[in-house]
């Protein structure tokens, strides 16, 4: 072999080595399962549009909806914004475990996230029956409509978080994943940062804007 020849077939073998890593890291683009990013994109388009919905009555009701919104306690909204964004913290803290094959360090950041999600619950659950004992319910106005609808819905979805989480942290207690196969937490994860981003969206549109 000659020396024009080694160097071709070594430049040759370089770029198709190249190309192959550039093909697998075309693949790992998104974090996660492919499956939860349509699931995500499509909730994400239904609170769209619900927050579309609200913004667009709003226009036409401004006085009752900034008088009905003093109602609310915006207290109990900001601290459970601070919880969820602790918690997406938390999550991130357990992917970058698992990626580094600590499987102990990831276990205990995911029960962290799942403690964040379970204040949120009980606070929103406690603002729920304060609302209710006041007599507000989805027919008060169409302000309360919007906000009992909207938050309940956003609290179904951080309860499905949470079970994600728990299946996530199960498997992870049983072996399932390694710095080299942890697709299902970045998973769970994924999730995890929608419910959060959502929340922050909703807080201020439902809580705080006048």
């Amino acid at each position: 072999m000659t020396t024009d020849t080694y160097v071709i077939n070594e430049t040759e073998t370089a770029v198709i080595n190249t190309t192959e890593t550039e093909h697998e890291t075309d693949e790992q683009t998104l974090p996660g399962d492919v499956a939860i990013w349509i699931f995500i994109l499509a909730e994400l388009l239904v609170f769209g549009i619900f927050f579309l919905a609200y913004a667009i009555t709003r226009l036409s009701n401004i006085e009752l909806f900034n008088e009905s919104q003093l109602n609310l306690t915006r207290e109990y909204g900001a601290i459970n914004t601070a919880v969820l964004i602790t918690g997406s913290y938390f999550v991130v803290l357990a992917v970058n475990a698992i990626k580094q094959n600590k499987t102990q360090q990831c276990g205990r950041w995911l029960l962290a996230a799942l403690a964040t999600g379970t204040i949120f619950t009980v606070i929103k659950c406690i603002e729920f029956y304060e609302k209710f004992s006041e007599g507000i319910n989805l027919s008060t106005n169409v302000f309360y409509m919007f906000y009992l609808s909207l938050t309940f819905f956003h609290f179904m979805h951080v309860l499905l978080g949470m079970v994600i989480l728990a299946a996530v942290y199960v498997k992870n207690r049983q072996g399932a994943y390694t710095a080299k196969q942890h697709m299902g937490v970045e998973t769970g994860a994924a999730y995890w940062h929608m419910v959060d981003l959502v929340w922050i969206i909703l807080f201020p549109l439902v809580y705080l804007l006048h």
